[in-house]
């Protein structure tokens, strides 16, 4: 039986919706003959596909099972999640491929680049990923399905199929975001079967199943790695790199199912047009499942293909074809909507069967998509050899993190990185070879340099579904170029590695010396501070510039440099705890003999300010974004390891606010919050608490009369767009014009601030993704960073939102009796990759009270 015949009558088999739970046998085709050791997912779990929502635990049980017992199964594991939960995939082939699964693969590694190499023996490779969002469950499921379906089927043409192909199942790509959702279903789940849609069970609570454990979308890090998660999946992607990689997502309940390809005027420029030729190929086969099986679908619409971030759009600028999946989502086990009854196994069923047919499609086309992959590699350098310019430029002599962080970055997407071997003078600047590298673009993977650099402001459609500017070395704050000519450019012959990440002089201490410093540039420099104050150290900040001997000569010492005086401190073996912590950090600790500096004030001076350990409690709850929220914590709590006491916001009249330092409010809805809760907060501002708010956190604070900035209204965006001889279908295209998707700003920072230590540079990219604009201008002093006159640097945004947006305040900061406002409208810790406005937020935890600006 043909391939084609055992999907065909697979799908024929199907109701077109299921109240109960399945065995798995109906899930798969009648005619077709199983093995009958294989062992049956019930077996292992103890219950039936879909009659319950499976944790983690359970779901990698069944695959460990299926692996012992099938000879074409092989478990690998790639890494734990940060709750400790084993990441794994699952590949799928014949015994004689699995046996031979490491030489295979490292075949295909070698890019094709100039010649043209045959290909017919080569395997085609399929990649599935299922539930990156970890309450979009029945992904996790299906994938148990399509497993025992490859493992089982004693069909000839499975066996001369699996002969030739490799399948890779990520069951569970979010373990930790799953198990809160299945643990939630669980907790509240009707013994009677309840499809109300108001029941709680629809409705998980605050953080939702979505997101990891540090509450970040995983499906929108591909591209940018902050998460362990993604950084150990990438190395199995670039090994196996699949020809076609499915994601398998869950949306709306009132929806029915969508595949790609999305909107075509939404594909990001660098994909090849004969990408999205190849996704409508395979649409024809996902179309005739679910057509067989009288599913409602839809597809070229609603979803882009843009931002490169995704697992159905990465694998666009890797030679291979991503296409998304979405599933209506019971959100539990069954719910009504307008389409009729929605159940859990309904979703399953409906994944299984694009499963599928995107390896029925792939392998009907498997010809097409080699010589795809093969072109691809070789078209990349054709397109780089046609560029104006050879190479990009970094640099950056301040900070070995930041730059580490981006180098580290690159190499994980197979891009290679030289550091300089000379000096080099290029338009007038002089870049040392000691922090400097460079990335030439005539390499395969071209497009994924493109991707990451470009500064593209101008699309030929302006409707983003995601971001629509991302450029990395913006977002590090990264000095970068590209370079037209690379004469008298002396480059290093091995690329840069993890091997090479710079490491500073091992810090010592002896019982004589008078003081300690370190500068405030360097990224780690607040997590150094906190341990320090953890172990009771004593420091001060230097609020002014100044020269001390160092090593018998002259070193300038910038604003924020961090003091730690021998006199001052009250605790034993702090001097070894210093030198231990600074060389845990990786930051130079300097030896300065004397408290009388050579220029600028001396150490007994009061503009060296005694620096207090702050205290972090961060408003939580319904209506409060957990993506901003998860961005903060991440980066005070596990980049810096300073403490974050998180609470639901309905809860701040039960909590002491004088037992913490500061307050933050990210974006959301604070109307839950009462009159009293506001007199307390204001009380706590007037006694010297400080708050930082950003977005609608601070323009909630500006309605409670707390920040001293106007906020430009809604009426007054509406009024920049002309709406008249408009039609209906010009609706979405005016919407996009006064929406901000995401875009990059160029800011201008007051580097005498305080909250600016450790900023050389006054220009500061920094990211927003909303039409809140402050204005502040008549206030002076309140400003710490402002827009530029031009200060669209990177994605899209109306030129009405650009010229509104110009010479505005973009951070702001003020007295509120004895304490400090902080405020901003943009996300200076997006995504966690946000490296270089992150150090505003320590800045603001440390050196609220280094400044003085009492308003009006």
């Amino acid at each position: 039986m043909s391939l084609y015949r055992i999907f065909t009558l697979f799908i024929l088999v199907i109701p077109s919706w299921v109240s109960f739970a399945q065995p798995v046998q109906e899930y798969l085709p009648k005619q077709a003959t199983f093995n009958s050791s294989t062992p049956l997912p019930s077996t292992t779990l103890g219950f039936e596909i879909g009659e319950r929502h499976i944790r983690h635990d359970q779901l990698k049980q069944y695959f460990n099972t299926l692996a012992q017992d099938s000879t074409r199964i092989k478990m690998t594991s790639i890494g734990r999640t940060p709750q400790q939960r084993e990441q794994f995939l699952v590949t799928i082939s014949s015994p004689e491929n699995l046996a031979n699964l490491d030489e295979l693969l490292e075949k295909r590694r070698v890019p094709y680049q100039t010649q043209v190499s045959n290909n017919d023996n080569e395997p085609l490779v399929i990649w599935l990923g299922y539930s990156v969002h970890g309450d979009e469950i029945s992904g996790a499921n299906a994938a148990m399905v399509v497993a025992y379906y490859l493992a089982a089927s004693e069909e000839k043409s499975i066996e001369t199929m699996l002969a030739n192909t490799i399948i890779v199942l990520e069951p569970s790509i979010n373990p930790d975001g799953m198990d809160r959702f299945a643990n939630w279903a669980a907790t509240y789940r009707s013994s009677a079967g309840n499809s109300d849609p108001e029941t709680i069970e629809h409705h998980q609570g605050w953080v939702s199943g979505r997101t990891n454990h540090f509450w970040f979308d995983l499906n929108r890090d591909w591209l940018l790695l902050t998460q362990q998660e993604s950084q150990h999946r990438l190395k199995y992607f670039h090994q196996y790199q699949p020809h076609v990689l499915g994601d398998y997502h869950e949306m709306g309940a009132n929806s029915s199912y969508f595949f790609q390809p999305g909107i075509a005027s939404r594909t990001h420029p660098l994909t090849p047009t004969e990408n999205v030729t190849l996704t409508q190929t395979l649409a024809k086969f996902h179309a005739k499942a679910l057509d067989s099986a009288q599913r409602l679908y839809y597809s070229e619409e609603s979803f882009d293909d843009f931002y490169y971030g995704k697992g159905s759009t990465y694998p666009d600028i890797n030679a291979g074809i991503g296409i998304l999946f979405e599933q209506a989502s019971s959100r539990g086990m069954q719910q009504d909507t307008i389409n009729g009854l929605l159940t859990f196994e309904y979703g399953i069923q409906n994944h299984v069967l694009t499963s599928l047919s995107t390896i029925e499609g792939a392998w009907e086309n498997r010809q097409v998509l080699k010589d795809y992959r093969q072109d691809f590699y070789q078209q990349a350098i054709k397109k780089a050899k046609k560029e104006k310019f050879t190479g990009y430029l970094l640099s950056e002599s301040q900070d070995a993190y930041r730059l580490n962080v981006l180098l580290g970055n690159l190499t994980q997407h197979q891009i290679n990185v030289y550091q300089l071997a000379e000096d080099f003078n290029y338009k007038e600047k002089n870049y040392a070879k000691e922090t400097s590298y460079y990335v030439p673009i005539a390499q395969s993977q071209y497009r994924v340099i493109q991707a990451l650099f470009t500064q593209e402001t101008d699309f030929p459609d302006n409707t983003f579904y995601d971001v629509s500017g991302w450029t990395m070395p913006l977002a590090m704050n990264i000095d970068f170029q590209s370079l037209d000519k690379t004469r008298g450019l002396a480059l290093k012959k091995e690329p840069w590695s993890s091997n090479d990440i710079l490491h500073v002089s091992k810090s010592s201490t002896n019982d004589t010396d008078y003081a300690y410093a370190f500068e405030w540039h360097h990224f780690l420099a607040p997590k150094l501070l906190n341990k320090l104050q953890n172990k009771k150290i004593k420091t001060k900040v230097a609020t002014s510039e100044f020269v001390s001997q160092v090593d018998g000569k002259k070193r300038v010492f910038s604003r924020g440099t961090i003091i730690i005086p021998a006199g001052i401190q009250q605790t034993s073996n702090w001097r070894e705890s210093l030198a231990e912590l600074a060389n845990e950090t990786n930051i130079e600790l300097v030896t300065i003999n004397s408290g009388l500096t050579s220029q600028g004030i001396d150490f007994g001076s009061n503009s060296f300010k005694t620096l207090e350990q702050p205290k972090v409690l961060l408003l939580g709850g319904n209506g409060i974004s957990q993506y901003e929220a998860g961005e903060i914590r991440y980066y005070l709590d596990e980049t810096l390891q300073i403490p974050v006491s998180i609470i639901e916001h309905s809860r701040l009249t039960t909590v002491d606010l004088s037992n913490y330092s500061h307050l933050i409010l990210v974006n959301g809805d604070y109307k839950v919050l009462s009159d009293s809760h506001v007199s307390q907060l204001k009380k706590w501002l007037k006694q010297g608490g400080v708050v930082f708010a950003q977005k609608s956190g601070a323009q909630w604070l500006a309605k409670q009369n707390i920040l001293s900035v106007n906020f430009v209204g809604k009426q007054e965006i509406d009024q920049l767009f002309n709406s008249q001889g408009l039609t209906y279908q010009d609706k979405e295209q005016l919407s996009a014009k006064k929406r901000i998707a995401g875009a990059i700003f160029a800011t201008e920072l007051d580097t005498s601030h305080p909250l600016a230590f450790g900023y050389t540079d006054k220009k500061l990219p920094l990211f927003r993704n909303s039409t809140l604009i402050m204005n502040s201008r008549q206030q002076p002093f309140l400003t710490v960073a402002k827009y530029n006159k031009s200060p669209l640097l990177s994605g899209y945004t109306d030129d009405n939102l650009v010229n509104l947006i110009a010479d505005n305040s973009a951070l702001v900061a003020h007295n509120y009796g004895q304490g400090r406002v902080i405020a901003t409208a943009d996300v200076l810790a997006f995504r966690g990759y946000w490296l270089g406005s992150a150090k505003l937020l320590a800045n603001s935890l440390f050196f609220a009270k280094a400044f003085n600006t009492p308003t009006r």
